[in-house]
């Protein structure tokens, strides 16, 4: 039984979706039509007989009427036709008092006796008398008697052979009309799944999500569950697309910005390849400027792999102290840009606050932050850095943001016109906003009032507590 329903399992998964849909359908509608028949026919059926009994137990009362009290005997023995009077007779308890002749014309069995000693309750039965079907009741008729009349069942079971005949053609036409309406059913219910499908075969022959799947009319907020699959499957293709537009930009941009770091790598290694015709100090310059460059080229490569992490690995979070890694930074801000100086402002409540994420990764982000203000202020200016529970800020005292550029200072490689004279690959900011997003916290940044920019990193509900 087992390998019959591995076999079956088996046929399932190799059919379309259409095929298993149209036969789930179909027998579903074929179940109820042949359900409904055979009811049908059950409560015909039954209707029919009772129908017989009511007249068997009207002739059972008239012939009791008739002849009350009378000793065993056949009644009406004429059983050929069976048509009323019904054939009756009467039967003792004791096979001894049965009367000599004529005999009985129908059979008197074991149960016949027991009803008439009392034994047993009155019954119907079907029996066949003078080669025809016929329908007989046993009763009982006073003491130590029973009665038993019959008629015949001709009609009846003609009525019930052409009932059955009928109600298997109904049946047989609901089974061929619910494999149509399966079919219809499964090729109208799959028709967004089609197109869905093909769709997304487009979509994989031409590896162009550009290509959407037309929606059926209809008000919104009333669509059905496939409508919904496919309105999210464009919406699907649509941060598809944008992801594939921001690969590709990224992709142009990296390729543009390691165009002239490279350049300028082969350039200088071509010169020192001719060392001997250099003097000492154009070879001392060659050199610091190929290891400047290599130290810019492998810092770009860095960031950009740092970029191509959309989220952090959940075995390396832990509750980072943020407190302690803001002034680990700001510490390093400080050796780094002597020229800078680091003002550093905690509130009371943030001794023990923690923020679940990677400390690295975290450090890279102020540190990006603290970088960009260093780089933007003016020499012997103050880098305000604040941590509250709220989340953190950092404020430089430079020349600030231009209003066009305030919305692209988190884009990648995004260098506005004052700043494309100062060092750098313009990947930091994107960095720290991307590290950011992905600690579930948001990084905007201002101008702050009285000049230079504002930097403000928004925490998610960090909870107090030991890190």
């Amino acid at each position: 039984m087992s390998g019959v329903r591995r076999l079956g399992a088996r046929w399932r998964r190799r059919r379309p979706v259409r095929t298993r849909l149209a036969l789930a359908a179909s027998a579903a509608v074929a179940v109820v039509a042949v359900g409904v028949c055979a009811a049908a026919f059950v409560v015909l059926r039954y209707s029919m007989y009772r129908q017989l009994d009511q007249n068997l137990t009207q002739s059972a009362t008239q012939v009791t009427q008739q002849h009350r009290g009378a000793a065993p005997d056949v009644l009406a023995g004429e059983c050929r036709f069976l048509a009323a009077p019904a054939c009756a007779q009467i039967v003792p308890a004791d096979p001894a008092d049965d009367p000599s002749a004529p005999p009985y014309p129908l059979p008197v069995s074991a149960p016949v006796r027991e009803v008439a000693a009392g034994e047993r309750a009155p019954y119907f039965t079907n029996i066949t008398v003078a080669g025809g079907p016929a329908r007989m009741l046993t009763t009982t008729f006073g003491r130590d008697k029973a009665l038993q009349v019959a008629l015949s069942a001709d009609k009846v079971e003609q009525g019930v052979r052409q009932a059955a005949w009928l109600l298997s053609l109904v049946g047989a036409a609901g089974v061929v009309l619910a494999g149509a309406l399966g079919y219809g059913v499964s090729r109208t219910g799959l028709a967004p799944v089609a197109r869905l499908t093909a769709t997304a075969e487009r979509i994989a022959a031409t590896r162009d999500p550009r290509h959407r799947i037309e929606l059926p009319p209809g008000p919104p907020g009333r669509e059905d569950e496939v409508t919904r699959l496919a309105t999210t499957f464009n919406t699907m293709l649509g941060e598809l697309e944008k992801s594939v537009t921001a690969q590709r930009r990224l992709v142009a941009d990296a390729s543009h910005e390691l165009r002239t770091p490279l350049t300028s790598l082969r350039t200088n290694a071509e010169l020192l390849a001719r060392a001997d015709r250099l003097t000492d100090s154009q070879r001392e310059r060659a050199s610091a400027a190929l290891a400047r460059q290599l130290r810019e080229v492998t810092g770009l490569v860095n960031d950009l792999i740092e970029l191509a992490r959309d989220e952090e690995p959940d075995p390396l979070l832990e509750a980072v102290a943020l407190r302690q890694l803001t002034e680990h930074v700001v510490e390093t801000a400080r050796a780094h840009w002597p020229a800078t100086r680091f003002t550093l402002w905690t509130d009371d409540a943030v001794a023990e606050l923690t923020l679940p994420g990677v400390p690295a990764r975290l450090s890279r982000l102020l540190t990006n932050l603290l970088d960009n203000a260093a780089k933007f202020s003016p020499p012997g200016a103050a880098v305000e850095v604040a941590l509250t529970t709220v989340g953190l800020t950092v404020r430089d005292h430079g020349p600030g943001i231009a209003p066009q550029d305030v919305p692209y200072v988190f884009d990648r490689f995004y260098r506005a016109e004052s700043a494309r004279a100062l060092p750098g690959s313009g990947l930091g900011l994107a960095m720290a906003r991307q590290i950011a997003r992905a600690h579930r916290c948001e990084l905007t940044a201002e101008n702050a009032p009285g000049g230079g920019a504002l930097f403000r990193l928004t925490f998610p509900a960090a909870a107090p507590g030991p890190p």
